[in-house]
């Protein structure tokens, strides 16, 4: 996907990668196109995020409804459609990856990455490609990856602009009545009504023949005794965070039933559509609605059909699929980046995707991944450039993660879902992303492609590594420039021993004079200082240097801890994240 201003659009495909791995795409007897049309839904939804035209009346079944629109509606659209059945084959990306840079591109936007581990950037045809991007001035926007834990975040290479997912103050409610007048709440994308109520059942008391109650508890194929849920509703639950959850709604309506309610602790925010009426409830709900079966002799429910609340708090949270820091390949950079909206996000679909849509055409869906929130930044850094031409990839970076914000519509920091656990930049990098304020962030810190080779230099790249993904053979001057001295906009330490003093760079962006003071969010066991605190800029432009001393009182056992470095004229506040691991003092 790639941005120019303007109105258009064009598009490219590639297959001859995948073909040669995997064999003819007719092979899979799946529904496709072989051409750049879109049959699976996912390139459609990201397209319309960025750049889509405003849509009136815009709806799935009712749910979310309103004005479509993206977030560059102006932008001009090229689409390479690499990626084939959810599989993306290194070559065709990186070769869709070149063509995107030859016909040049503003920015290109990949809603796709490797599976975890990240493999290392020299290996990797998206960190490669990137990398000849960010040569030719593209910014290149990823996701972050859904991977849920710890160290998972993918496509975090420096000169990647990396993005984590977070929710929107939007909520899919679809309850549950119970038969003694209780409300349950449940989360859903379910347009069915139930015109009566059902009885319920519990999948460990429909266990087939041969299947352990627990093993049935999970709904999975052949576990359930189609005699016995037969017009029922099946309460289930969730195995693991990975399970297929539409398919436990498939396997409960092969045998007959009605309904599911599926108990889901993690991932209940998420909205899935089953096939037959159904809905997700926290532990909360689920010790409600076991302990009135257990009392009820003829227990009974009703699933009601999903209704869109607004303005709901705490708002953003980060979702729980989001994929997580650190950054394994260089745990210098603090990754993921920013944050976007990519939890439950309307947008246009391709009417023959009907995997993820309960076996229904439809023109727009709802889903949710950092596919999601990669089109949302994307669309930001659109704007940027094109109310900043002349920015480089980093200026616009920098200008987006200065700018974002830590606080909720509650003004507590940003938590994580399903329950607001404690956040850190490892979850949301520099925050949620602020639109209006990264238009005009004041300062930008910025970085060329020397300034990337000197960092690669300084974490041990080798002359055949450089090569790989320059295509020029490069030595690095030696001793090599400190890898935490490489200007980027977040400041991290990955093995701090004893005191450490650190450089940056800001430039400045405005009009007239203006004076910025540093204000310290000290790590715990960390002193920082600033010098010089305060940066007197005369004109646009203009570039100022300071150099921040870090002195660690306590060590912090192998974890980073975290503080924040702020610099603020009274009308702009361009803050960097500090990340810290701190060895020894």
């Amino acid at each position: 996907m790639i941005i120019k201003e303007g109105y258009g659009i064009s598009a490219r495909f590639y297959s001859q990668g995948y073909e040669a791995q995997n064999g003819p795409l007719e092979s899979f007897n799946r529904t496709f196109f072989r051409s750049a049309r879109d049959s699976e839904g996912h390139g459609s939804h990201t397209a319309s995020t960025i750049a889509g035209s405003l849509v009136p009346n815009v709806s799935l079944f009712g749910i979310a409804n309103g004005i479509a629109r993206g977030g560059a509606p102006s932008a001009r659209l090229a689409i390479y459609k690499a990626c084939w059945f959810r599989l993306c084959n290194g070559a065709d990306v990186l070769s869709a990856m070149d063509d995107a840079i030859s016909d040049g591109v503003d920015i290109l936007s990949l809603s796709l990455g490797p599976r975890p581990p990240q493999p290392i950037y020299f290996q990797n045809a998206i960190s490669i490609g990137a990398f000849h991007a960010f040569q030719k001035g593209i910014l290149v926007s990823a996701s972050a990856g859904n991977s849920f834990f710890p160290g998972t975040a993918i496509n975090v290479a420096p000169w990647i602009l990396t993005v984590a997912a977070s929710s929107i103050d939007r909520e899919f409610n679809s309850n549950i009545y119970l038969g003694n007048s209780k409300i349950l709440k449940g989360f859903s994308l379910n347009h069915m009504r139930m015109e009566t109520s059902y009885s319920l059942i519990t999948g460990s008391a429909a266990a087939a023949k041969g299947v352990t109650p627990k093993n049935a508890s999970f709904c999975k194929n052949n576990t359930l005794d189609a005699a016995l849920i037969k017009g029922k509703i099946v309460v289930c639950t969730t195995e693991a965070l990975t399970d297929n959850r539409r398919e436990k709604g498939i396997f409960v309506r092969q045998g007959g039933g009605v309904g599911i309610i599926l108990i889901d602790p993690m991932a209940k925010d998420i909205g899935f559509q089953f096939v037959i009426p159904g809905t997700l409830i926290g532990q909360k709900e689920a010790t409600e609605i076991q302990a009135y079966m257990a009392t009820e002799k003829s227990p009974v429910a009703r699933i009601y059909p999903t209704k869109t609340i607004l303005g709901s708090k705490p708002s953003p949270e980060m979702a729980v699929f989001s994929s997580m820091g650190p950054n394994i390949i260089s745990p210098d950079i603090i990754k993921p980046d920013i944050s976007g909206p990519g939890l439950n996000i309307l947008a246009a679909w391709s009417p023959v995707a009907t995997e993820s849509t309960a076996e229904q055409s439809v023109n727009y869906n709802i889903i949710s991944g950092t596919s999601m929130s990669c089109p949302h930044i994307s669309a930001v850094a659109a704007i940027i450039k094109s109310s900043q031409p002349s920015w480089s990839p980093a200026a616009i970076k920098s200008a987006i993660m200065t700018t974002a914000t830590v606080l909720d519509n509650t003004g507590n920091l940003i938590g994580r879902d399903p329950n607001s656990f404690e956040t850190t930049p490892f979850d949301y990098g520099s925050g949620h992303v602020n639109p209006k304020a990264a238009v005009n962030p004041g300062l930008v810190y910025d970085f060329d492609s020397n300034d990337v080779i000197n960092f690669l230099c300084s974490t041990g790249a080798s002359p055949a590594q450089l090569k790989n993904l320059t295509g020029n053979l490069i030595h690095c001057q030696n001793p090599p420039i400190p890898s935490y001295n490489f200007n980027y906009p977040s400041i991290g330490v990955a093995q701090m021993n004893g005191s450490l003093s650190i450089k940056r760079t800001v430039t400045y962006y405005g009009e007239g004079q203006t004076v910025y003071a540093a204000n310290i969010d000290n790590p715990t066991g960390v002193m920082v200082k600033v010098t010089p605190s305060k940066l007197k800029f005369l004109k646009t432009g203009e570039k100022m240097s300071f150099r921040v001393d870090f002195t660690p009182y306590k060590i912090s056992n192998g974890n980073f801890v975290f503080g924040a470095l702020t610099w603020s004229n009274g009308i702009h506040n361009v803050r960097s994240p500090i990340g810290l691991n701190v060895l020894s003092v």
